[in-house]
């Protein structure tokens, strides 16, 4: 499982910014497709709001790779 570590002045991250900042999407646009399809998970369960906020603990599942949020 990938990690994700969030920045000491940041509260959350956004989904579509996660997928860009671990490489599973290539921008922007790639990464709403990518969760407006439904290949994105958090908590186990689907999602489909990009700006959906990631807080440390959560768990994201996108094309096979897992990646946890950490501080």
């Amino acid at each position: 499982m990938e990690q994700l570590k969030l920045r000491d002045k940041d509260e959350y991250i956004t989904l579509g910014q996660l997928l860009k900042a671990v490489g599973i999407a290539d921008n922007g646009s790639e990464a709403k497709e990518l969760i407006t399809s439904g290949e994105a998970q958090v908590n186990g369960e689907t999602e489909i709001r990009r700006g959906r906020k990631l807080r440390e603990g959560d768990q994201v599942l996108c094309r096979g790779t897992e990646i946890r949020v950490v501080r």
